[in-house]
């Protein structure tokens, strides 16, 4: 290997590859493995898993660092990396030979700054979580036609003008309700909540977007400020959260009723695209026509066939009169035949008739006679004429007991063939067993 530190003899010619090489050589030599700290510029990730990017000066000096990163080493990075972000790259220097360019072989990568803020985040993430604050059961369905839709946001930004302008395209008939407020710094926080509320309290629109273009982790913390996610969750009015760029999740994304990967999303979230109702308008008119053009059809099927049967009204009337002929056949079939038997019936109930009047009459006077038996059984004046005497007080009330008489009482006796008036001499009781 040559030793690039010695000075070249002067009669030494190099080749451009050697000479490379040996610079090479000469920069690993001298920096093994060194950490670089920068801001990423032009990040492409090819399709064999190889990324290519710049890495400018953090302090804004006018100085920039072509790197490499291989895919083993970019599997193994646990965020998207993306234009703008400050990192620091562990790797080594070496020299690209087919273009003669310095570059840097970033064998690791991570965010300058942002540990110690992304552990607090997962420490707050893990802390609402369990407070029920990003539960999905709580989270609500947008209206899918919504009419009036309000905007939380900073109006100098640019994610507002990429929400009215998908609103403008998918939803021109919405009206639109902005909420300024800061998004970024430690006065955005209770700025964002009392948009919110007030939002709330107005009650103007049907479902807010919370949104805001895309930044590092401390430009969005004010979307991570535990007091936002509470009042995000507390919303009366469904939340959409779009904030950020796709590969960016906050914490009020988290507890939003929809989360947007950007503002331009979480307006198309919020309205139906105009291009599409039309599109479902017109299948829809095309199925009513062709239902209405087959109804049509049918109905005049119908009133062709109706339209046959009534160009020719002779067959009908020849159908009836055959029918009528039939049924005059049968009727002077039967008439004769329910004649007979309704004859024969009759003389079969008068023979019964005259056999059961004798019968009835001869039965009635038995029994009359079995009444007069009884009837004559009955009457006192049999039991007179036996010799027995009837007794009464003379006022015609019956005297039936000894008991009931006394010395010097006038009493009346009916006879069978005559009456007595008597007078008691004495009276003797005798009793019941004697």
């Amino acid at each position: 290997m040559v030793d690039a530190l010695k000075p070249a003899s002067p009669r030494m010619v190099w080749g451009v590859a050697a000479l490379l090489t040996a610079l090479s050589d000469a920069l690993q030599a001298r920096f093994p493995v060194i950490t670089v700290q920068g801001e990423l510029s032009g990040f492409t990730r090819a399709a064999s898993g190889h990324c290519y990017f710049s890495l400018k000066d953090a302090e804004g000096q006018p100085a920039m660092l072509r790197c490499a990163m291989f895919r083993r080493a970019a599997s193994l990075v646990d965020f998207a990396p993306r234009d703008g972000m400050t990192v620091e790259l562990r790797g080594r220097l070496d020299l690209y030979g087919p273009r003669g360019e310095l570059q840097f072989i970033v064998e690791a990568m991570r965010r300058s700054g942002e540990g110690a803020l992304y552990e607090q985040f997962l420490r707050l993430k893990a802390r609402l979580e369990a407070q029920g604050l990003f539960d999905a059961d709580r989270k609500r369905q947008p209206p899918p036609f919504a009419r009036r839709i309000g905007v939380i946001t900073s109006t100098g930004g640019a994610a507002l003008h990429d929400v009215l302008t998908a609103l403008r395209r998918r939803a021109p008939h919405a009206q639109v309700f902005i909420y300024p407020t800061l998004v970024q710094g430690n006065e955005a926080p209770p700025a964002i909540v009392r948009a919110l509320a007030l939002a709330n309290d107005r009650a103007d629109a049907e479902v807010l977007l919370l949104v805001r273009g895309g930044g590092s982790l401390e430009d969005l913390w004010a979307f991570n400020d535990e007091r936002v996610v509470g009042a995000v969750a507390e919303s009366a009015l469904p939340v959409i959260c779009g904030v950020g760029h796709e590969t960016d999740i906050t914490l009020a994304d988290l507890a939003a009723d929809l989360r947007a990967p950007t503002p331009t999303a979480a307006a198309e979230l919020a309205t139906v695209s105009r291009q599409q109702c039309l599109e479902t308008l017109e299948a829809l008119e095309r199925q009513l026509t062709r239902r209405l053009e087959q109804r049509l059809d049918a109905a005049a099927q119908r009133l062709d066939r109706l339209a046959l049967r009534l160009a020719r009204p002779g067959d009908a009337l020849a159908r009836q009169r055959r029918r009528l002929d039939l049924l005059s056949q049968r009727l002077g079939q039967v008439a004769p035949r329910t004649v007979a038997l309704q004859a024969q019936r009759l003389a079969h109930l008068d023979q019964r008739l005259h056999r059961a009047l004798p019968q009835q009459a001869q039965r009635g006077a038995h029994r009359l006679d079995a009444l007069e038996a009884r009837l004559q059984a009955l009457d006192p004046r049999q039991v007179l004429a036996r010799g027995y005497a009837w007794l009464d007080d003379g006022q015609g009330r019956a005297l039936s007991s000894a008991r009931q008489l006394s010395e010097g009482q006038d009493l009346r006796a009916v006879l069978a063939d005559g009456e007595a008036e008597l007078r008691v001499g004495r009276v003797v009781c005798r009793d019941a067993e004697g």
